[in-house]
């Protein structure tokens, strides 16, 4: 049976039921066109793990529709015996949740949450009576190996006693040193997952501090305030002494006239042989000189320390900090990537998904396909270089990359320059390999091969080697001799700098006579395949059939429809022209040497992705108006059509993606955002994993 809806709760508070939601959205997300998020009861005006939910996964969904009832108004109603109202409510707001979404995906409140007085535990008898299987989250911290194995028992017992459908339990913040005993005592358990502690996670940031406390930022920066805050530490002692008190992540309250203390930390953040701190709270109402402030907005961004300022005291701010709980917010990047990564190394996503769904759909949105992204890249987990390390992009896409353990990275460039700036950024890329290229042993190696690969053409050794000094060429090498399975570069080069050395050492695969290119094009439905719109400016028929091919085949690789429309202005024999033979002689080329494609050609756009028109067009042909494959005749149309398409609709374009190499190396625009190359790098794993 066909489970459409889930209840995520804990019976004790901070047990990480949002982690657990973020976890099961990540699925959900991979094989649901909509999927809504609902908690029956909140506790103040505006939930944070409701607005958490909705803007970070996009959710097509109002606020208003995400919650049935306040706390306080839920309690009300039970103590005048209007329990049954309070369930029928619910029961109405979810159904008609179910009417209008794919999936529901329900978190409750803790049992804490509500009064004594209140004798059931409210979750559990909601998921009864929404007939909604439910997950439980235990809080593992600070508890016992017995206790978590007791704790399991009665909720287990507690939920079959209830009648209530037990889908899975996730033993949660379980420590260090328990882990590894927890996870074997529950190994054989397929509905027992068990998550370790992630200290991280329980770090405030500064963006929690500004939404508590009574003040404001006077020098920050949107990222800089995801900084996290490991210690608070009131700096009233003279500049000598605190200096030898510093430690990393520190939140430095300090009263806004000590000028010493205040630029003696500016100094020690830019040295070395200092740790580096999460920022500066100004207390007292007081404010450093112009001269002072101009120190710290002259630093460049990716490196300035966050100044915050208080009218409170020092005293009063430092007992406020307490008040102060770490939140996971829909912007902080860092704290997702770790809570899904922790996730994803505990729970193998494909069998869990097995237990609920066996959904046939040929919807995909950008979202579903983003998702799927991950979920492929993970299953055969691949190594990709990253040869510019010196951009700040690629540092953070690498944190992310490696939290969400979907790949392993290598950076090249000077080690200690980018454990500095990732330091200095707030990045954890400890997981990453770095290689210097200039110190590497495998520099001579990889020239010599270069050498005898190019010698027949004029190479000298020489020039073997000063290529090979080059990123994107030693990456390249990287990449062919196998010390890395794909190579994802153009956030700082051209795009001739990324392919010239790959068609040089990778060359061509076998059966590809040339380098092309493609973009997922993610509608609202379906993801359309557009080739080539990046790399051949006039491509001869040959050439054409070669981009359908070698398109259909990478459309296959990650899961699409291949039906294969060859563009030009002319619908079967409905006109002539130079251009139109063109694309009929690739057509019939395609017929010959791939007879199972579906393909169709010569076409307009509209016959081949508009039903009702190509029943005028082409009403025999099995690809007009199911076209998910479109090749353009030339880069002017192909370049032009996707960013048409891309702005009038609002898609998403995912690429270019390169293909016809023997192995996987892909090109970014120096435009690039940190989302735009997180899926670049996850495509070319999936390319990897294929070959």
């Amino acid at each position: 049976m066909k489970t459409n809806s889930l209840y995520i709760s804990s019976l004790k508070p901070h047990a990480g039921s949002l982690i657990v939601s973020m976890g099961m959205m990540e699925i959900l997300g991979a094989r649901f066109q909509k999927v809504a998020f609902f908690r029956p009861f909140i506790e103040k005006e505006h939930d944070s793990d409701i607005d958490f939910m909705l803007e970070h996964y996009n959710l097509d969904m109002s606020y208003e529709k995400a919650f049935s009832f306040y706390v306080d108004d839920v309690e009300k109603m039970i103590s005048e015996k209007g329990i049954k109202k309070v369930f029928s409510k619910i029961l109405e707001d979810f159904k008609a949740l179910e009417s209008e979404y794919d999936f529901v995906l329900c978190e409750g409140l803790s049992r804490d949450s509500f009064t004594n007085s209140i004798m059931q535990d409210l979750n559990i008898a909601v998921s009864k009576n929404l007939g909604t299987p439910f997950i439980s989250v235990i809080n593992a911290k600070g508890k016992s190996v017995v206790e978590i194995d007791e704790e399991l028992a009665i909720e287990n017992d507690m939920l079959g006693k209830q009648g209530c459908k037990h889908f899975a339990s996730f033993i949660n913040r379980v420590s260090d040193q328990d882990f590894k005993e927890v996870s074997e005592k529950y190994a054989r358990e397929d509905n027992v997952f068990v998550l370790q502690e992630i200290a991280e996670l329980d770090f405030t940031t500064l963006w929690d501090v500004l939404h508590k406390l009574d003040c404001e930022p006077l020098v920050s920066n949107e990222l800089g305030l995801h900084r996290t805050i490991k210690r608070t530490q009131i700096a009233a002692m003279t500049l000598e002494n605190y200096l030898s008190q510093m430690k990393e992540g520190d939140f430095v309250i300090v009263p806004g006239d000590r000028v010493d203390i205040i630029v003696g930390i500016l100094a020690a953040y830019h040295s070395k042989h200092y740790p580096s701190i999460s920022g500066i709270m100004l207390t007292g109402g007081l404010l450093p000189s112009d001269e002072v402030i101009n120190l710290f907005n002259g630093m460049d961004k990716s490196f300035s320390i966050p100044l915050l300022h208080s009218q409170e005291d020092t005293f009063s701010v430092a007992l406020s900090m307490q008040r102060v709980h770490a939140k996971i917010r829909p912007d902080c990047d860092r704290k997702i990537a770790l809570a899904i990564g922790a996730f994803n190394a505990s729970v193998n996503a494909a069998s869990l998904a097995e237990k609920f769904l066996e959904f046939n759909s040929k919807i995909t949105t950008p979202l579903m396909f983003e998702f799927s992204l991950f979920e492929k890249a993970r299953e055969n987990k691949k190594c990709i270089v990253l040869p510019e390390s010196s951009d700040e992009r690629i540092l953070r896409v690498t944190e992310i990359l490696l939290r969400r353990n979907v790949v392993n990275i290598i950076l090249l460039g000077n080690k200690e320059e980018i454990e500095y700036k990732a330091q200095s950024l707030h990045l954890d890329i400890q997981k990453a390999k770095i290689i210097e290229i200039e110190s590497s042993p495998l520099l001579e190696k990889f020239s010599h091969h270069f050498y005898q690969m190019r010698k027949k053409k004029g190479l000298s050794l020489a020039a073997a080697k000063d290529a090979m000094v080059h990123s994107t060429y030693f990456a390249t090498m990287m990449v062919e001799l196998g010390y890395a399975d794909g190579m994802v570069s153009g956030a700082i080069h051209t795009t001739q700098d990324t392919i010239r050395p790959a068609l040089q050492i990778i060359k061509t695969d076998k059966e590809v006579s040339l380098v092309s290119s493609l973009f997922f094009m993610c509608m609202d439905t379906r993801v359309l395949v557009y080739a080539d719109c990046a790399i051949n400016q006039d491509p001869n028929a040959k050439e054409l059939a070669q981009i359908a091919i070698s398109s259909a085949k990478t459309a296959k690789e990650f899961g699409l429809d291949v039906n294969v429309a060859m563009l030009s202005y002319s619908t079967g024999d409905s006109g002539k022209g130079e251009e139109v033979e063109k694309v009929k002689e690739a057509t019939a080329l395609i017929q010959e040497l791939e007879p199972e494609l579906l393909v169709e050609g010569p076409i307009q756009y509209d016959a081949a992705i508009d039903p009702i028109v190509a029943m005028k067009k082409l009403p025999n042909s099995k690809v007009a108006g199911q076209a998910t494959i479109f090749i353009f005749p030339d880069l002017n149309t192909g370049n032009n059509t996707y960013k048409a398409v891309q702005r009038a609709s609002g898609a998403i374009a995912i690429g270019p993606v390169l293909q016809g190499l023997k192995k996987p190396v892909n090109d970014l625009s120096r435009g690039c955002l940190v989302p735009d190359i997180v899926n670049t790098v996850a495509i070319t794993a999936i390319q990897a994993g294929r070959r």
